[in-house]
């Protein structure tokens, strides 16, 4: 009884989960002037796959959004070692994506940024997977981010292999 009115209850622990990982994300983001409008990134070669600003602009809170969805159902179970091994992976990719940006935009350390990128995607994968075993909805809300990873990690790399007198 008491389990089944916990995940009823997701919602609350969402409006925490969602501006805080929005807020967050879009602070890392901030602090080091990423993206467009940076002059040492504006003025890197970019892959023929680069989408224009805007995108990212979009993508990053939707993803944002769904991992705050993810953690809020995952933080209304019931207490378990499986949950806080989850929740585990699950803050172990977070604080390794809000590190990207500060590495790669701020640091213009190329080379770090992709190998902090491969190392978030394969713990986010993992946290996927564990969330999945918990709550089947909160590891499939995760599968956005995965592959928006994968596809930012070829970004990393493309532009790591196009400026290489740029590359940290």
């Amino acid at each position: 009884m008491a389990e089944a009115a916990g995940r009823r209850e997701w919602w609350k622990y969402a409006l925490v989960t969602v501006p805080a990982i929005l807020v967050a994300g879009s602070a890392s983001g901030w602090l080091s002037n990423s993206g467009y409008g940076n002059p040492w990134f504006d003025g890197l070669t970019k892959p023929f796959f680069m989408p224009p600003g805007w995108v990212f602009a979009v993508v990053w809170p939707i993803l944002y959004v769904l991992l705050g969805l993810s953690l809020a159902l995952i933080l209304a179970e019931p207490p378990s070692d499986k949950r806080r091994n989850a929740l585990i992976l699950f803050f172990a990719q977070l604080a390794l994506n809000f590190a990207w940006s500060p590495v790669f935009f701020a640091a213009h350390a190329i080379r770090p940024a992709l190998a902090i990128i491969v190392v978030m995607a394969g713990v986010a994968a993992l946290a996927a997977g564990q969330f999945r075993r918990i709550q089947p909805i909160a590891g499939m809300l995760m599968l956005p981010y995965l592959l928006w990873l994968c596809f930012a990690a070829a970004l990393n790399s493309a532009i790591g292999n196009l400026n290489p007198g740029a590359a940290v």
